[in-house]
């Protein structure tokens, strides 16, 4: 046998294994880029997992996520109400930098103390999305569920996105069974299906057949669920089970939300169980978190104060944990502040492509990078402080206002009076005993922080308004009044 024919064999029998499907099931291919899957759930709050606290909702899937990954117990959203924070999700940006500062469309309120800023209500083209960067790489792009960041001009495909499955310019759905739709309001290639099957399941339906089809190369999923967002409807055996399991003194005791949890958990546990038999869930980054703090008149977050569309922690503490084994440490809980805009960065980080991102985007992002906290390389952030800014009113509690977080103070400033009121987290998580008189020095710190980072960022502040009128405001308006210590 000649030295040529004994290296053609070699040649041969190599490219015969690795043009194999098991090979490719394998990772033989894709080792140097990770597959990425990015849940962001709409509304759940901070305690809605049994991982979380809640003795109520049944989480075992993502309960699994969290043993086997890293859970953050000061996670936060961008903003206390879904599109700024989505907006911050796929940019890396705050969303007063990019003036998507409240859902779209928000709340009308012509008579209100102060009037909005003219605010943005699309992602506009020219900001890079993590869909197109990733895209750039090699990756094969999918939005699943929710968009709400602007119409077809403005569509997931137009931000880098190859497949948009369930997105349109609305927040929520029109129907959580079959067809999933009134007369004007269509989820685009939701179309066709059967007659009172679910949305949740529709859309893990679509992301595991996604996976399989893209199982050869990297892919970069964003599964955006509508879920738990109203209108509060589920599977009726799921409610009839959580029914029975009420209990008068949990604070959590809706059955039909449960059960829409639930749902959802079962949509985790199918999507890790594709990637378990494509052998792809050691080559997976997976990340699970929420838009916004949970909706008060649906759940309860004990012991945070209020909830989605408040100035307060209820309405922007969240889940978030992160599973990509073995880079990312198992059975671990960081409690170092993290917030929405970090995902951007990190998952670069994680992906191994941050050195060969264009600098421009990186330059952009106000997000940095928490692989660091994953990987146990470090258990803080080289950051002094995370902030918000909210200049609209929302029924949730909120009147316009900014915050800072620094350390384990957090300061809130509302605008319509000018006053701010200052809380030690680590002392008073739920916000009941307001320190600006004990502590001047230490608000006057943050607040001077806070302008200046407003002045950074370019945050649009709401004007007085001439048409004011108290007589017409809603009763709402005094929600974000300080409680009493």
């Amino acid at each position: 046998m000649t030295a040529r024919f004994v290296a053609w064999a070699l040649a041969f029998f190599c490219a015969l294994v690795l043009s194999s499907p098991a090979a490719f099931a394998q990772g033989a291919t894709r080792t140097d880029k990770p597959n990425i899957v990015l849940i962001l759930v709409d509304d759940l709050g901070w305690s809605d997992l049994s991982c979380q606290g809640s003795t109520f909702y049944k989480t075992p899937n993502i309960d699994r996520l969290a043993q086997e990954g890293t859970r953050f117990t000061n996670a936060y959203s961008a903003c206390t109400v879904c599109s700024p924070t989505r907006a911050a999700l796929l940019t890396g940006q705050y969303p007063a930098r990019l003036h998507i500062t409240d859902w779209i469309e928000g709340h009308k309120r012509p008579k209100a103390k102060l009037r909005v800023p003219d605010w943005t209500m699309h992602l506009p083209h020219e900001t890079t999305t993590i869909a197109e960067t990733l895209k750039s790489h090699g990756y094969a792009t999918a939005l699943m569920g929710k968009w709400h960041l602007g119409g077809e001009e403005y569509a997931p495909t137009t931000h880098g996105f190859d497949l948009n499955v369930g997105g349109n310019h609305r927040g929520q759905p029109p129907s959580y069974f079959y067809p999933y739709e009134r007369p004007i309001v269509k989820l685009p290639g939701l179309q066709e299906g059967k007659e009172g099957e679910y949305l949740t399941d529709r859309l893990t339906d679509e992301v595991v057949r996604w996976i399989e089809d893209q199982r050869d190369r990297p892919f970069f999923l964003y599964f955006s669920h509508y879920t738990v967002h109203t209108p509060i409807q589920a599977k009726a055996e799921l409610i009839e089970k959580y029914q029975a399991a009420v209990d008068p003194s949990s604070p959590h005791q809706n059955a039909g939300y449960a059960a829409m949890i639930d749902s959802l958990d079962q949509s985790v546990g199918r999507i890790v169980e594709k990637l378990r038999e494509l052998k792809l869930d050691q080559n997976t980054i997976i990340v699970f978190t929420s838009d916004n703090g949970g909706l008060m008149r649906v759940t309860s977050q004990p012991p945070l104060r209020e909830g989605k569309g408040s100035p307060y922690e209820g309405g922007v503490r969240i889940p978030l944990i992160v599973r990509f084994p073995p880079h990312v440490k198992a059975k671990a809980t960081s409690d170092e502040p993290v917030i929405t805009m970090d995902l951007f960065p990190t998952l670069l980080d994680l992906a191994g492509l941050t050195q060969a991102t264009q600098p421009e985007t990186l330059k952009n992002l106000d997000g940095v990078s928490i692989a660091p906290l994953l990987t146990g390389k470090s258990d803080k952030l080289d950051r002094d402080a995370i902030y918000w800014h909210y200049p609209h009113y929302h029924p949730g509690g909120s009147t316009p206002y900014s915050a800072i977080r620094s350390g384990d103070y957090r300061l809130v400033e509302f605008f319509e009076d000018g006053r701010t009121e200052l809380y030690n987290l680590r002392d008073d998580v739920g916000e009941q005993n307001d320190l600006s008189a004990k502590e001047p020095a230490k608000r006057d710190e943050l607040h001077r922080k806070l302008i200046q980072w407003r002045e950074q960022v370019g945050a649009q502040l709401p004007t007085p308004n001439p048409d004011y009128a108290p007589s017409a405001e809603p009763a709402e308006k005094t929600k974000g009044k300080a409680k009493k210590a």
